[in-house]
């Protein structure tokens, strides 16, 4: 009979020491319930859901019920015309958008840092994070106003000083750039929080000493702040790594909809999926994205921890 590799005892020490945690961090893990309860419901026991990336689903036969497909599902996706283009526009447009909104936040934080004046400091760190809690489809009111034809402001404007308009919502080829100047409005400001508050945290002799030996403000901010920063951009790079296969949907939706002429750019897998959802109901497709989502996610993720760690082993989240 094959034996544990771990020992008896070392067993009965494992569940001493969980008995004696529990003991004695009972309310730090009461209070951790509700969290720990709402990932298992939510974040757990969908996982259970994966099967249906397997079948042909059938919402009348559940689960249990449906015909077992095998890779059916995600032969379809991979060989249909559109896998290369949304695959492409995805990482992108993520691309795009975690690389200037994590430059802009840091440049912010930077900013911030560097004010003296309190009252004129917080009044402009509330102004930068605003943007973050404004709705997408608000966002989409606001650039129907700007960019629509007869009565966008761009092209009135425009038409004032004898220049043609510009067709915004027929030129596929600009929105990558509204899209990414958008995203860093929105997000770039409420970013720079955690940068801000990593900057605080430094120790203000080094940068007394800089300035006492000479250092300009921007020999201080290169030589010390950027490569004391340089551990947080990190972890939070990975973190966003994660989710470089995931298009934001409610942003593109809300902004381009269905506008087939901008498509070739704006279309990445989550408008993709909605659209088969509404036009073919097929929910086995779907999962099956879902599930390549998440898995070249995951590998994006250990690929980029494994590089940062490489290069730096302070840097990486594992």
């Amino acid at each position: 009979m094959p034996q544990s590799s771990i020992p008896p005892k070392a067993h009965k020490k494992l569940f001493e020491d969980l008995r004696y945690d529990i003991k004695k961090n009972k309310f730090l893990i009461l209070l951790s319930a509700p969290a720990i309860l709402w990932f298992v419901l939510f974040a757990y026991v969908p996982l259970l859901g994966l099967i249906i990336a397997f079948q042909k689903f059938s919402p009348a036969r559940g689960i249990l019920g449906s015909d077992f497909i095998g890779l059916k599902n995600f032969e379809f996706f991979f060989k249909s015309e559109a896998f290369l283009r949304v695959t492409f526009n995805t990482l992108f447009l993520n691309t795009l958008f975690i690389g200037f909104t994590m430059i802009t936040s840091i440049l912010i934080a930077l900013s911030l840092s560097e004010i003296n004046t309190k009252l004129f400091k917080r009044v402009t760190q509330s102004v930068v994070i605003l943007p973050h809690f404004i709705s997408w489809t608000v966002v989409a009111l606001l650039c129907e106003a700007l960019f629509t034809v007869d009565r966008g402001l761009i092209n009135r404007v425009l038409a004032g000083i004898g220049m043609e308009p510009v067709l915004f919502y027929q030129n596929a080829k600009i929105w990558p750039g509204v899209l990414t100047a958008l995203r860093i409005w929105q997000g770039a400001g409420y970013g720079s929080i955690i940068y801000l508050a990593t900057i605080t945290g430094f120790d203000k002799e080094m940068f007394e000493a800089a300035r006492i030996d000479g250092a300009t403000r921007m020999q201080t901010i290169w030589h010390l702040t950027l490569p004391m920063l340089r551990p947080t951009a990190v972890i939070l790079l990975l973190m966003s790594v994660g989710r470089i296969f995931n298009g934001d949907f409610g942003m593109i939706f809300a902004i381009i909809g269905n506008n087939t002429m901008l498509l070739p750019t704006t279309d990445v897998i989550d408008t993709y999926v909605y659209r088969q959802l509404m036009e073919a109901s097929n929910i086995g497709m779907s999962s099956a994205i879902g599930l390549y989502q998440s898995v070249m996610g995951f590998i994006m993720v250990m690929g980029a921890n494994a590089l940062a760690r490489k290069l730096d082993a302070d840097s990486a989240l594992f």
